[in-house]
């Protein structure tokens, strides 16, 4: 009851605060809302970008290994013409792996080639990437299929003329809602059977080639149209993925699994170097956060001098709260309140404040979020709304805190006296 009271008490003088001079607290407190705009606009931006970029990642998989010659960050000073001369990943290692793995959810062996043509009749569509996929691999990327089904066991050892196409594609190809499943389409002048269409996914916000555009075929039937896996300068590159369960530990037991398996394979002796790299897209998304967070340290930066100077008006409003209020709490003392009172009297009233001007920064982030940026999603989350009620709260504590001792030890006889 006693917080209670505190708080209502404490929520009438800061209404008539704000009431007696209705611009000086409004212009005191326009600091602490530029401040928590300025933070929480850059921290809302900051993760929408950060989760629009990762979600554009969303293509290479989740939780999931690749086997490949090159790795995906590169330092400049790098020995690139090792990793020239290094294999590519072969379709036979794919077997080996496949068959003495423990550890892994799916394994496959994939490869792709871009700017395809895809024909039927007199319908053609182009600038698709044409992707050769073996068993597992909508495991490791996790199709959407919307119609039909994906490839059996049968079609994929021998190799059959069989697609699965994108959702654009499909369009593209039977624009007038014809039915795509069993019907023939045309790839490098092969007639190729349609078994599925797979889900829209629309663009990316980094703008990567989603599968709406992409025809996948088995890849043993891709080996037949270009040559890959087979030698150290193939045309086109191959990699094995291999997806892990979801934890970090037991994706590091499939890794060293992986590599100890495959150092066997290549006959590779214990002081030879890997021939080989290990990706995982986690690698990415740590260089993404950690560019992020500088971007959010700057934000922090320059709203924390708008919020040092809000803390300083909301300090001024306690200070001539105090003064044209030192009566009052010399009859308050007199009735028996005890310093915790008035101390809590004023430092709820001067949390109050800044909460207003807390809320009114988090307003104008919130309008924020209704202006359109194309394909990038901007979310005013739940973390960063407390957030900006945290910081609000500290700064009403840190600039209420000195006015509210001095009242909190007024004489009671020198305060009634005041007047």
């Amino acid at each position: 009851m006693f917080l209670v009271r505190q708080i209502l008490e404490s929520f009438r003088f800061a209404i008539t605060a704000l009431k007696s001079n209705l611009l000086r607290t409004i212009l005191s407190l326009l600091g602490v809302t530029v401040g928590i705009f300025a933070i929480i606009a850059v921290l809302t931006m900051v993760d929408s970008l950060e989760k629009n970029i990762k979600d554009s990642l969303n293509f290479l998989g989740s939780s999931v290994i690749y086997v490949e010659k090159w790795p995906f960050n590169t330092d400049p000073d790098f020995a690139w013409w090792e990793y020239l001369r290094r294999p590519q990943a072969s379709y036979n290692e794919y077997r080996f792996l496949e068959s003495k793995l423990k550890h892994q959810s799916s394994i496959a062996i994939f490869a792709g080639r871009g700017g395809q043509v895809v024909k039927r009749k007199s319908s053609t569509i182009g600038d698709i990437r044409l992707v050769g996929g073996s068993e597992g691999y909508d495991g490791i990327f996790e199709l959407n299929i919307e119609r039909g089904r994906y490839f059996i066991p049968e079609e994929f050892l021998a190799g059959r003329n069989v697609a699965i196409i994108g959702y654009e594609v499909a369009n593209g190809l039977f624009p007038n809602g014809e039915d795509p499943i069993g019907q023939t389409v045309k790839i490098k002048n092969l007639q190729y059977v349609v078994v599925g269409v797979t889900k829209k996914e629309g663009e990316s916000f980094m703008g990567f080639t989603s599968n709406d555009y992409t025809t996948i075929i088995p890849y043993n039937n891709f080996r037949r149209l270009y040559q890959t896996g087979s030698g150290r300068y193939n045309e086109i590159p191959s990699r094995i993925g291999i997806k892990g369960f979801e934890s970090d530990i037991g994706l590091v037991e499939l890794e060293n699994e992986t590599r100890g398996l495959l150092r066997s394979k290549r006959g590779l002796k214990p002081r030879d170097k890997d021939t080989f790299v290990m990706n995982r897209p986690e690698a990415i998304a740590n260089a993404i956060g950690s560019l992020f967070d500088v971007v959010g340290l700057a934000g922090w930066v320059i709203g924390g001098f708008s919020i040092l100077v809000g803390g300083f008006g909301i300090a001024n409003i306690m200070f001539v709260s105090v003064k044209e209020r030192t009566s009052i709490i010399g009859l308050q003392k007199s009735l028996g309140a005890k310093n915790y009172f008035i101390l809590f009297q004023f430092l709820f009233e001067a949390v109050f404040l800044s909460l207003i001007g807390g809320l009114g920064g988090l307003f104008l982030v919130w309008l924020i979020t209704f202006i359109p940026m194309g394909s990038l999603e901007v979310v005013l989350t739940v973390k960063n709304i407390v957030l900006g009620l945290g910081v609000s709260t500290v700064i009403g504590l840190v600039s209420g805190i000195v006015p509210a001792a001095m009242a909190s030890r007024l004489d009671p006889v020198a305060a009634i006296r005041s007047n």
